[in-house]
């Protein structure tokens, strides 16, 4: 039997359950097993738990549904546990250095308690001190094991779950598990305080939790509220006569006060949950139970006599946050913002849908993938693409579009109910209650994104303010991810409460697509002579450098590769042409309207760190990575991954090395094919040719999501052909 079970709840903490498992895995003290409860074989948090169950006997995954909430997963977890103690640790918290072998140690010391309460570490998500909340309610305990009576303002309703290890034995006995409900800590910490004989403390922190930027969830608006009365009336009918009554009593209820205090907390229903509270309290009130002094002892008194009308005075309700709901937040005004202030005050329009990509300049990426996509199924939906002036001649006939700044920019962005963006809409653009933002990504990351850029100074420097990023990111409903291990940086580099959908990129569905004929057309547009071999050379941006640099003399390159290649070079979208020299075996598509076109016309990529590796993959072509300066590039913009431990094809350091593998057919070769296989294996997980149909018919249509068509297995996947090149 194992000292101590730790159960991991993981549902919606993807992105950080690594880090929680690896600080467990970590500790000096080794006796235990590791438990994470995910959603089902194959989600992203259960992808995580098997890698290190795979690497660590001593971590056995369990499943739970979603539906069953974190009570069910944590029951889950306790069914699976043989531990002589558990605890529990949220999926985005992490153990402290050393805790288990505290715990152990204090446990030897107290014998077999039935709960050993301890300090956790409250961390800010962002910046600022962390804090010992538990710290000042633990040091007013006696030193060694006590009877709970003799503490009785140390009660299980102040601490979460996860700040106490409890002998497994004592909740068999007591068959205690978590309540259902969005309050299980809750009613959890009172049944466990009622059914606890001996306790003890230890004065150190334990788990170190990260607060997340949106706060609690049990502190948003929502009709869950009404269930803290469902907890608070469990516990107090099992505490019924017990010495720990009235402590429990004033705890609770203390908590049932601060809610019914914060009527945004309750869009509706506010008169029905104090009656209710009202009639709990006078069933529970203990005999002999005094009332607090002051205003909180008002409070008392107008619960237990269901004043509402004068506790809604005293406590200042008639300004409750109900009209403030409804009303329209408005940015800051400009002059040329005066027509989208007076448009916010018009309905939304059902029907309406905006779309934007790369902050304007032009119809493409993903965007006009779905645009093109809710035409053929959502035809009823008005389209209107939103683009600078410079690349109005470009948008394709028939597309509606709007000129970003003019009137009809701002009236469209104002009632729109759907905005597609594969960046992101200006600073001042509202998110309106019942409109839906739906970020698509422009790539799946290599580079570090988001916040994780925060230290990175040159990065961090021409990223501009964190927080009006967060801002923006509050906006967003759904954000699309190309496979597992996008969801999870983004789930780290834009922490917010949006749904990830695991679509694929729209703007990938043309690699499963397009013919043959298609392929030729592209290449004639782009003047790709026949019969050659079309290498595309797209470089990504480099943050410590200025202007674009091809990096490579591709004159040189084209020289030494063979007569038979040229070069498709394409930029990085910062920059507006590659400016190579012009030649015959050079070509300039960085302003080509379509990434995608210049990936199909394209028979291998070589490139640096560009995430377009990741796309291009899906055409199961050549990929060479050309990393002269990866060390540099490391270190100064940050990666999630070591490209050089699994690249999607040959590793190419010097102008020299990459024209051999060219010159000898290594960048084709068998070994070429087994990187590439393991590389689209991992990163182009769910594009299939289906994404936009998938965004459409969940997003626009409504569809529920075991409606949507699933992804067609990697190994059915049929990409669309190359010009030149036969696959080895």
């Amino acid at each position: 039997m194992p000292r101590f079970s730790i159960i991991v709840p993981s549902h919606g903490v993807a992105g950080r359950l690594a880090l929680a498992l690896d600080s467990v895995l970590a500790q000096s003290y080794g006796d235990f097993e590791l438990i994470p409860v995910c959603d089902a074989p194959g989600s992203p948090a259960a992808d995580v738990a098997t890698g290190h169950a795979g690497r660590d006997s001593r971590v056995a995954p369990v499943h739970s549904p979603p539906t069953a909430g974190l009570s069910g997963a944590r029951n889950t977890g306790l069914r699976a546990a043989t531990g002589a103690y558990v605890l529990f640790l949220d999926g985005d918290d992490t153990l402290a250095p050393g805790a288990l072998a505290a715990l152990d140690a204090r446990l030897t010391e107290t014998g077999d308690v039935d709960v050993l309460y301890f300090e956790h570490e409250r961390t800010p998500w962002w910046e600022g001190e962390p804090t010992s909340p538990a710290a000042p309610l633990l040091a007013k305990t006696p030193a060694g094991a006590f009877s709970p009576d003799r503490a009785p303002q140390l009660t299980g309703v102040q601490l979460p779950a996860w700040s106490a290890a409890y002998r497994r034995a004592f909740l068999a006995d007591r068959q205690l598990t978590f309540p259902e409900g969005p309050f299980t800590d809750l009613g959890w910490g009172g049944l466990v305080t009622v059914a606890a004989e001996r306790v003890a403390v230890l004065r150190s922190v334990v788990v170190r939790h990260l607060l997340r930027r949106q706060g609690s969830r049990l502190n948003l608006p929502g009709a869950h509220h009404h269930q803290l009365l469902d907890q608070v009336d469990l516990v107090l009918t099992r505490a019924a006569g017990s010495e720990l009554s009235g402590a429990l009593f004033e705890q609770l209820f203390a908590v049932v006060l601060k809610t019914a205090s914060r009527p945004e907390r309750l869009p509706s229903g506010r008169r029905a949950f104090f009656r209710r509270a009202g009639r709990l309290y006078r069933t529970h009130r203990p005999a002999g139970f005094r009332t607090p002094g002051g205003s909180l002892g008002v409070q008392h008194r107008l619960l237990s006599s269901g004043a509402y009308s004068a506790f809604r005075a005293l406590r200042g309700a008639n300004r409750s946050a109900s009209g403030a709901a409804e009303r329209v937040p408005r940015p800051r005004m400009l002059r040329t913002r005066i027509l989208y202030a007076r448009a916010l005050r018009r309905r939304l329009d059902p029907n309406l849908a905006v779309y934007c990509a790369y902050w304007g300049r032009g119809y493409a990426c993903s965007p006009a993938a779905i645009h093109a996509k809710a035409a053929e199924l959502a035809p009823h939906i008005r389209s209107v693409f939103l683009v600078e002036p410079d690349a109005v001649d470009a948008v394709p006939k028939g597309v509606e579009h709007a000129v970003i700044g003019s009137r009809k920019y701002w009236e469209v962005l104002a009632r729109a109910k759907y905005l597609v963006n594969n960046a992101n809409f200006a600073e001042g653009v509202v998110k309106r209650p019942g409109s839906v933002h739906v970020q698509t990504q422009h790539g799946t990351p290599l580079k570090k994104m988001g916040v994780d850029q925060s230290t990175y100074p040159v990065v961090a420097a021409a990223t501009g303010s964190f927080a009006k990023l967060l801002g923006r990111v509050d906006r967003w409903d759904y954000n699309i991810s190309s496979n597992r291990h996008s969801t999870q940086m983004w789930e780290r580099a834009f922490p917010g409460s949006y749904e990830a959908l695991e679509y694929g990129y729209p703007r990938n569905d043309v690699y499963y697509t397009a013919t043959a004929d298609e392929v030729a057309r592209v290449r004639r547009e782009l003047g790709v002579p026949e019969g050659k071999t079309a290498v595309l050379y797209a470089p990504t941006h480099r943050d410590y450098q200025t202007g674009f640099d091809t990096g490579l003399d591709l004159e040189a390159f084209c020289a030494a590769a063979g007569e038979d290649v040229v070069v498709l070079l394409r930029a990085h979208y910062f920059y507006d042409q590659g400016r190579a020299k012009s030649s015959g075996r050079i070509i300039d598509v960085t302003g080509h309207r379509s990434s995608e076109d210049v990936c199909l016309a394209a028979d291998a990529l070589v490139t640096d760190y560009s995430s377009i590796m990741f796309d291009y993959a899906n055409l199961d072509r050549p990929i060479v990575v050309y990393a002269d300066d990866w060390d540099v590039y490391r270190e100064t913009r940050g990666v999630y991954f070591d490209l050089m431990e699994a690249p999607p094809g040959p590793v190419a350091r010097t102008p020299e090395e990459l024209a051999q593998v060219f010159r000898d057919g290594s960048y084709a070769g068998a070994e070429s094919k087994a990187l590439r296989d393991q590389f689209r294996a991992r990163f182009c997980e769910f594009d299939d040719g289906l994404a936009a149909e998938r965004v459409v018919r969940r997003v626009f249509l409504g569809e529920p999501p075991e409606a949507i068509p699933p992804v067609i297995p990697l190994a059915e996947r049929v990409p669309a052909p190359a010009a030149t090149l036969v696959r080895s």
